[in-house]
């Protein structure tokens, strides 16, 4: 056999470094956007947060957060999935790493205190943002229908973690009973309530959760 054959070809290996490195390039700009956006809608509020001024504060052009991010709608959604994800991008609900763990786990009280876990971190993420939703919605209607769709998505998952938690143990209320308690206890509007305004740790409310979830939902048998 002619060891020629055998070598790696060079153009093709340059090729597929080239690309990693202008992925890796092209996930450094959209974070670099993402935290800009963040810092100053959070400072100045949705109406007078300019894209350009985000382009300026993450170092790149215009165009770049566009083609990265979109307009501000959607980069105001962008930054919503981003704080329910916890990475630089969406990803659906049932690849979540807690999702997994949380269906992994033996028993309905560990699920429940995974699941309190990363809501709290979450919420942390999430509730910031809810002011520049309700503001940016008065001239965006894209925006209220976003919050709209991001909370009914809220209640769709909320029911499959009740369905897994009957899975594993004798519940007091029906499923659906049980996921509009988990639905309405962890909202980021009751997070803000308690660590914003009444000055609880994230600790203290993520505790609220498990002892919550746990009176509430679970059967004596089942905890």
């Amino acid at each position: 056999m002619n060891n020629r054959s055998m070598r790696p070809e060079p153009k093709q290996v340059k090729r597929s470094y080239d690309a990693t490195r202008r992925a890796e390039a092209a996930a450094r700009t959209r974070q670099s956007i993402l935290e800009a956006a963040r810092t100053l809608f959070a400072e100045n509020g949705y109406s007078a947060t300019s894209m350009a001024a985000i382009a300026q504060a993450a170092g790149v052009a215009l165009d770049t957060v566009y083609a990265s991010a979109g307009r501000k709608p959607a980069l105001v959604r962008l930054l919503v999935e981003t704080a329910i994800s916890g990475t630089s991008q969406a990803v659906p609900a049932e690849q979540r790493d807690y999702v997994v763990a949380i269906r992994a786990a033996p028993d309905a009280a560990t699920k429940i205190k995974l699941y309190a876990a990363a809501m709290r971190r979450i919420s942390a993420r999430l509730a910031p943002l809810l002011g520049l939703l309700e503001q940016g919605a008065q001239n965006e209607p894209g925006l209220a229908t976003l919050w709209s769709e991001i909370s009914e998505r809220r209640a769709a998952n909320m029911r499959l973690f009740a369905a897994d938690l009957a899975a594993a143990a004798p519940l007091r209320v029906d499923v659906d009973r049980a996921a509009d308690i988990v639905w309405a206890t962890n909202s980021p509007e009751l997070y803000l309530l308690l660590v914003g305004q009444r000055g609880w740790t994230a600790s203290a409310y993520e505790q609220f959760l498990v002892d919550a979830w746990t009176r509430l939902l679970l059967d004596d048998a089942g905890r």
